[in-house]
């Protein structure tokens, strides 16, 4: 995208502070009321194409709306996803100091670790006007929200985290790079005494207890989205639906890369390599 492109997104996402009564979708999540009751009087109200925005200071939430129409539009299109039809709007709930997301964390239960979530179709993020780079969290959670969107809830928790991972790199590299940055996106190895076999990353239900371990699985999770996307991109789409479909996860393999990985174990060897090694880009990339 270049840079006229932004500059027009950035008139797209122009926000007019409107009153939440008036809003095309006002109605909110039981944690949406939760981050709403943080400083009640103080929030303010917009909305752009396909979001609608709950901020505190209208020049920290423009920059998110132009961001968020930006990785939208990219996501959907790496989905092979036509959005034109969707007509709900999605909330993101925009914090800006410490002091109040963690008190947002503590009303909405999250883990201490949390710096963005997305549930029941609204995101809540925090954006630290004090930062120049913002970093991915906002993509991560749109790519959450667009999965859950068009492939439902029953996305695996190691797919839908890698995947996130994975998108929300590529996108906020994209997005600085539109605005003349040298930007690429990151991937981070794993440590090979943290390393997760594929059996195990993939039977895993919950995070893991220990936060020590926690970054691992997500890096791990990445990087297998990562691998199986570069083995094929429409293999990996056709993996990605049978996966939400309930699929376990060798048929889902089958499914999408045929007689490529003939046994988990084969994969997991082959995978290993590629996660734990430092460069796990492509020039593609």
């Amino acid at each position: 995208m270049r840079g006229s492109a932004v500059a027009q997104d950035a008139a797209d996402g122009a926000l007019k502070e409107i009153p939440l009564q008036s809003l095309s979708d006002h109605s909110l999540t039981p944690l949406g009321q939760a981050a709403m009751s943080i400083h009640p009087t103080d929030w303010k109200h917009a909305e752009t194409a396909n979001f609608v925005y709950h901020y505190f200071h209208g020049f920290i939430a423009a920059p998110v709306s132009v961001e968020a129409e930006f990785y939208y539009r990219v996501i959907s299109k790496d989905l092979e996803k036509d959005t034109t039809q969707w007509e709900r709007k999605s909330h993101i709930f925009i914090f800006e100091t410490n002091e109040d997301w963690k008190e947002f964390q503590k009303k909405g239960a999250l883990d201490p670790w949390t710096g963005g979530i997305h549930s029941q179709g609204s995101l809540f993020i925090q954006r630290n006007p004090e930062l120049k780079f913002k970093g991915s969290t906002l993509g991560h959670e749109i790519t959450h929200l667009v999965i859950e969107r068009f492939f439902g809830s029953g996305v695996p928790l190691w797919l839908n985290e890698g995947y996130a991972e994975y998108s929300a790199s590529r996108c906020y590299a994209a997005f600085n790079r539109a605005r003349g940055y040298g930007a690429r996106p990151i991937s981070h190895p794993v440590p090979n005494d943290l390393y997760i076999p594929v059996a195990l990353l993939i039977s895993m239900l919950t995070y893991p207890q220990d936060v020590a371990q926690v970054g691992a699985f997500y890096n791990e999770s990445e990087r297998l989205v990562r691998f199986l996307e570069r083995a094929d991109k429409h293999g990996f789409g056709v993996f990605l639906d049978a996966m939400s479909r309930g699929n376990r996860f060798e048929t889902a393999l089958n499914k999408g890369f045929a007689a490529k990985f003939i046994s988990l174990d084969a994969l997991d060897r082959e995978f290993k390599t590629y996660a734990t090694q430092q460069n796990g880009f492509s020039n593609a990339d």
